[in-house]
C-alpha cells in the first residue's frame, strides 16, 4: 500500500507537468519526421493548454492531455515539410524549463510537507 499526499495544489503542479512532458514530446515528434514528405509541425500554445489543466483540476479530471495544432507560418521545403531543427531545438528547451520548473515546485510542496510532519521534534 502506497501513501500519498494530494492536495489541490500538488495536482496543479501535476498537470503542469503532464503539460510541460506534453510540449515536450511535440518537440520530438517534429524533430523524429524532420526528412517526412509533407509533415507538417504540431505546436501548442502552453498557456492556453495550462488554464485547460489547471481548469480540469477543478473539475476533477483525472489528467491533462494537450492538444496539438498546425503551426502556421512556417516555411515549407519543397517536399512540403515544414520542421526547423532550431525552432523545434528552442521548444524543447523551453519545454525542459517548464519541467525543471515544476520539477522544483513539487520539491517545495514535498518539503513543507516534510517540515510539518518534523516540527515536534
Amino acid at each position: 500500500m502506497t501513501a500519498s499526499v494530494d492536495t489541490r495544489s500538488s495536482l496543479q503542479v501535476e498537470r503542469y507537468l503532464d503539460v510541460a512532458a506534453g510540449e515536450a514530446r511535440l518537440a520530438t515528434a517534429n524533430m523524429a519526421n524532420i526528412d517526412t514528405p509533407g509533415y507538417q509541425a504540431q505546436g501548442m500554445d502552453f498557456a492556453r493548454e495550462m488554464r485547460a489543466a489547471l481548469d480540469g483540476v477543478d473539475a476533477g479530471a483525472l489528467s491533462a492531455s494537450v492538444k496539438p495544432r498546425p503551426e502556421d507560418g512556417l516555411i515549407a521545403r519543397p517536399d512540403g515539410n515544414n520542421v526547423s531543427m532550431d525552432r523545434e531545438s528552442l521548444n524543447l528547451a523551453e519545454a525542459q524549463l517548464h519541467f525543471k520548473t515544476g520539477v522544483a515546485l513539487l520539491r517545495q510542496q514535498y518539503q513543507m510537507v516534510l517540515d510539518a510532519i518534523h516540527a515536534d521534534k
